[in-house]
């Protein structure tokens, strides 16, 4: 096993290759210490993969350490996020705001450098990574965003948004299925603004590679995607890993993978090439042992060269000199397009349009019933065109969950302006898509059935994680699809979302509150949205008579129902549902019964609001009440209280004509009718 160079700390003077080698060690050193001190972490990513992220980040990757949020700096995104000491020690190296103290709190209650990166916690990481695949995802999202971007705002002579997106993957990383989706579409769109290192390590936690992955050839499966694909046998060849580097910078039409064969806690004399180091610490016997291996002092911990920091510390004035050429190309073109300049500015303020909001619909109570998904297609017809960060597609179901936008035509090589994504069946990909896109500033949006939802939850979990502006679709909301039967009826999918917490997730009643549900999910920037849509036609609830659709808001409001009285008995329901307590509480009325109908689309909103507001709408001294939900009936007992009561789904859907379903399973005002009555004592 080859040694590290001996350290050249008493110098003043090194020849390049020393001050390289030096360098290299110094980032497997901080780790080794780091991961040792917490006494938890992964120390052989880091010591493995350090050559190779050397030369990325001082010969390669554009960034200003003072400027973490330049809009136009690359990007770089460690999808094998259990590495983060290799994230962390070039951060702090290269001087960005993470100090050695903060590397020396590494795992620790309240410190900036948690064991796994996390987007908005720390400076400089781009993303919050760990679930593998999911930060491979992101950065293909990202590279989509710089050329819906760069169609967006470039004009000839004037690139002002040029950046590329770098990053690290994992044996790992590439077995889950989501990177093999945001692989093959980014191969697809030809986004050769994406370039990929790929640690080829032959580790995992058990073991060997040999024990799952030893019979494929991940650099033909990246070629049959569409990337350009280069192989190094050594990751440690820093003149090969250059070399590749620019011909990947030089590559035109593809996105690009460099297969680099590396040795996970490369130095270890008895750890290299171990899964051990993948997911413990050396062992203080072994961080000794290792230091002596590579020519390091044994003392102090976290020792850092000075010719080495002030090798990394040139990334400083060089990333200010590339942040200021940017600004003065950008005042050349803020000064020949003033009306791109100020979309531009709206853009990085995350700004929009004034009065867009006038353009979304209203709908009359007299039309003919629609669907909450149709309703959905006309408001996105409508307000898409106002809003030019704002775009998205399906996973190859826009004609079901009716979200391509007429006009603005379809996302792919050659046409990156275009509004509409293709993201093909690739639920996986188009989460982690996403939320890469939302992370550079874009609205996205991304459709689905409900019940696929399931394949979207880890990377709807991470944007509500990373606070982004991600915005799911999901149609075909409850078993009233019908005739597809229990394999594609939504049951426990509600619950589900509504766990997610700074999930913002709204299930709206009729066309109405549809229209301000996008209103809402455009307006907000703390966290993701999710919407939840019906197939079935719904009802124009006539807000003449009942309450107005802007209660949606709020979360809940009183639709029905006298506020200033308390009522007898309170029916609570969600989106399609809503019509039905409608219908049930005009029975009712007519029966002498003292009803409130509470429409409440979105528990998330409701939360927030202060206590006076949750009383108003659910008075605490009314303890009849009864929920109306055709899905699982988990999570309403916190409403309903121990004396009321919920119509869910205690069983799977079937597949039937949607109206024989909800006869079958209790949803008629007949229904509705009787278990208040049962409620109410009478």
């Amino acid at each position: 096993m080859p040694t590290g160079a001996t350290t050249q700390t008493q110098k003043s003077a090194l020849d390049q290759a020393q001050l390289d080698q030096l360098s290299i060690n110094t980032i497997r050193c901080l780790a080794m210490d780091a991961v040792q001190k917490a006494n938890s972490g992964h120390p052989g990513l880091p010591m493995g993969a350090a050559a190779m992220a050397y030369v990325l980040w001082t010969r390669f990757l554009r960034h200003d350490p003072r400027k973490p949020h330049w809009p136009n700096r690359d990007r770089f995104v460690l999808s094998a996020g259990h590495g983060c000491m290799l994230l962390y020690s070039l951060l702090h190296l290269t001087g960005y705001d993470l100090t050695l103290d903060d590397i020396k709190q590494f795992r620790q209650w309240g410190s900036r450098t948690p064991g796994h990166p996390e987007h908005l916690l720390t400076p400089g990481v781009e993303t919050t990574t760990g679930p593998l695949g999911q930060g491979f995802g992101n950065a293909v999202g990202m590279a989509i965003a710089g050329k819906y971007l760069g169609a967006l705002f470039n004009r000839p002579g004037h690139e002002i948004v040029d950046y590329k997106v770098y990053g690290i993957c994992s044996d790992g990383d590439l077995m889950e299925g989501v990177s093999a989706e945001a692989a093959s579409i980014a191969g697809f769109l030809g986004l050769d603004n994406l370039i990929f290192l790929y640690d080829n390590n032959h580790i995992t936690i058990e073991g060997s590679t040999d024990l799952a992955f030893s019979q494929e050839d991940v650099g033909k499966r990246f070629e049959a995607y569409g990337w350009f694909v280069q192989n190094l046998p050594d990751g440690n060849d820093l003149e090969a890993v250059d070399r590749a580097f620019r011909a990947a910078q030089s590559e035109r039409q593809r996105p690009s993978l460099i297969v680099c064969r590396t040795h996970i806690a490369y130095g270890s004399p008895n750890k290299h090439d171990s899964a051990a180091a993948h997911g413990e610490p050396l062992g203080e016997e072994e961080v000794r042992l290792t230091k002596q291996n590579l020519g390091w002092p044994l003392d102090p911990a976290f020792y850092i060269p000075e010719e080495a920091l002030a090798h990394y510390r040139e990334a400083v004035p060089k990333g200010e000199r590339a942040e200021a050429d940017w600004q003065g190309r950008l005042a050349a073109w803020k000064q020949e397009f003033p009306d791109l300049a100020k979309e531009w500015d709206r853009y990085v303020r995350g700004g929009l349009p004034e009065g867009w909001q006038s353009k979304i619909p209203v709908f009359k109570s007299d039309e003919k019933p629609i669907a909450t998904r149709s309703a959905s297609e006309k408001v996105l017809q409508a307000i898409a065109p106002l809003l030019p960060t704002f775009l998205g597609g399906s996973a190859d179901l826009a004609p079901s969950t009716k979200t391509y936008v007429k006009g603005l035509g379809d996302f792919r090589k050659g046409n990156y302006g275009a509004k509409n994504f293709h993201f093909g069946i690739r639920e996986h990909g188009m989460g982690a898509i996403l939320n890469g896109m939302a992370l550079n500033g874009l609205i996205p949006y991304g459709a689905t059935f409900l019940i696929f939802s399931d394949y979207c939850r880890p990377a709807i979990r991470l944007a509500a994680l990373m606070e982004v502006h991600s915005i799911f679709v999901f149609s075909h909301d409850s078993v009233f699809l019908g005739e597809d039967g229990p394999t594609h009826e939504p049951i426990e999918h509600l619950p589900a979302l509504r766990a997610i917490r700074n999930l913002c997730f709204i299930r709206p009643a009729d066309a109405n509150e549809t229209a301000v549900a996008w209103r809402v999910a455009i307006e907000r920037r703390s966290g993701p949205v999710a919407l939840a849509l019906t197939r079935q036609n719904l009802p124009i609830i006539d807000r003449s008579r009942y309450g107005p659709a802007e209660g949606l808001a709020r979360g809940a409001y009183v639709l029905a129902g006298s506020k200033g009285k308390l009522p007898e008995i309170i029916l609570m329901a969600s989106g399609s549902e809503v019509s039905l307590a409608l219908d049930a509480y005009e029975k009712l009325l007519a029966q002498g019964i003292a009803a409130r109908v509470v429409s409440m689309p979105s528990w998330d909103l409701f939360e927030a609001q202060p206590s006076a507001y949750r009383d108003e709408v659910l008075p605490p001294a009314v303890t009849a009440r009864l929920a109306i939900e055709a899905a699982s009936p988990f999570g309403w007992e916190r409403y309903v209280g121990t004396q009321g009561g919920v119509i869910g789904m205690t069983r799977y859907g079937a597949s039937a004509p949607y109206k024989a379903l909800a006869e079958q399973f209790g949803f008629t005002p007949a229904n509705v009718v009787k278990r208040a009555h049962e409620l109410l004592g009478r």
